[in-house]
């Protein structure tokens, strides 16, 4: 499990990248590269990370699904992923 301000500082940025999305396609629409440096540096889609949505790990990140590998499998063994069945051959 990840610490909680590593999480919570990711949901913040995921707040303001939603926030600014909209004046920030403006802005390089009119290529206003000015007013795009004034903007926070965490509303810019590319500070995000592709972290677990249960555990907050950031490596090993499934995204099909939102998990790690770790959660992904841990709940395809249980069977609480819907679609996935373990392989035999």
């Amino acid at each position: 499990m990840s610490r909680k301000s590593v999480v919570a500082r990711q949901k913040k940025r995921e707040r303001m990248v939603a926030k600014f999305a909209s004046k920030r396609k403006a802005l390089k629409e009119a290529g206003d590269y000015e007013a795009l440096d004034k903007l926070p540096k965490n509303a810019s889609p590319v500070r995000l990370k592709n972290r677990c949505g249960l555990t907050g790990r950031p490596k090993g990140y499934v995204r099909f699904f939102g998990i790690s590998r770790v959660k992904f499998r841990e709940l395809a063994s249980a069977g609480r992923l819907p679609g996935v069945t373990k392989a035999s051959w």
